[in-house]
């Protein structure tokens, strides 16, 4: 009941804003960007892209929002803004001049309805792996709600390599234009046919540029521009960033799902000559389900490991850790 009352009084908020705003979306090309990981890159890698190939942009993240040529500091972090500032935000792009937004969207987003009234002309996917089972209760239902972006884009951009997300949305999306990427399997955009430099490190980030270059793509976006706006990006504040190089090199990156930490500690591990500590932690009153597969991620990884608290809110820290 609490969770209808919660999506009911987002999506009236959702709609009496785009009502109010007089529905901007419908005049903009926006590009939606969804998956477990690698969203925020993703979403700054086409925003990048797009501004390379002369088009008046704007975007909003987890990290912040670059609206009217003006940069936020949402304050959302992991989740997206409500109806009322997605709406506004949209306006003030438009009204600003710009022609497209690209939008991270998250699965609170989609399933309490804040993105509603937003118009997609492409839905993007990177992947969908354990995470927010808490309020989606099922994995199914949780690939269902990620899935819902690409069935309201024109658009849909899907990583091939993902093999049960791509069966899935297979049988979805027979009448609607969908282009793949991947690196193991064929896809319309792979490191063959689409060749790119990137000095962001790790697999997990050839998939976000390749996924950038097919949302661009699908817009009609010279390739010459993606690869010039990749090869010169340095990534996301906060997403493998390393602010510290001697005497020891840290990086502080914002994994917090077992696939995130597997990844982003895989790839740190082939770079270290010698130990890596993992400082890691798990938010409180979330997913507990999560917490023994990302231990066991880190376990798989590191030399040492210090768990830490990350927002406990009313729950103990050590039954967290535990």
């Amino acid at each position: 009941m609490v969770r209808r009352l919660k999506g009911l009084y987002h999506w009236l908020e959702a709609f009496a804003a785009a009502l109010w705003f007089g529905f901007p979306s419908h005049k903009l090309t926006v590009i939606g960007v969804t998956g477990t990981d690698g969203k925020t890159t993703t979403t700054t890698l086409i925003y990048e892209i797009l501004k390379a190939a002369g088009l008046k942009v704007s975007m909003i993240t987890s990290v912040c929002a670059v609206v009217a040529g003006k940069t936020y500091d949402t304050g959302f972090h992991v989740t997206n803004p409500r109806g009322f500032e997605v709406q506004k935000y949209l306006r003030q792009a438009l009204s600003h001049g710009d022609t497209h937004v690209v939008l991270e969207v998250t699965s609170h987003g989609l399933s309490q309805h804040r993105v509603d009234f937003v118009r997609f002309a492409v839905g993007v996917l990177t992947n969908v792996t354990h995470e927010h089972l808490d309020w989606h209760k099922t994995f199914g239902a949780y690939m269902k709600t990620k899935l819902s972006l690409l069935s309201r884009a024109r658009v849909a951009v899907l990583n091939r390599d993902e093999a049960e997300v791509y069966n899935k949305a297979g049988g979805l999306f027979r009448k609607k234009r969908v282009i793949t990427y991947g690196i193991r399997r064929d896809a319309h955009v792979s490191p063959k046919t689409h060749p790119f430099k990137t000095t962001l490190v790790g697999t997990f980030n050839r998939y976000n540029c390749l996924a950038a270059i097919a949302a661009t793509e699908a817009l009609g976006v010279p390739f010459r521009s993606a690869q010039k706006a990749i090869s010169v990006f340095r990534g996301v504040k906060g997403r493998m960033e390393v602010v510290v190089e001697k005497p020891f090199r840290v990086i502080v990156d914002f994994a917090h799902t077992p696939n995130a930490i597997e990844q982003a500690l895989k790839t740190v591990r082939l770079a270290s000559k010698k130990r890596l500590i993992h400082v890691f932690g798990s938010a409180a009153l979330r997913d507990r389900t999560k917490r023994p597969f990302m231990g066991k991620a880190s376990a798989r990884y590191a030399d040492l490991i210090v768990l830490t608290e990350e927002d406990y809110r009313t729950e103990d820290v050590n039954t967290i850790i535990e």
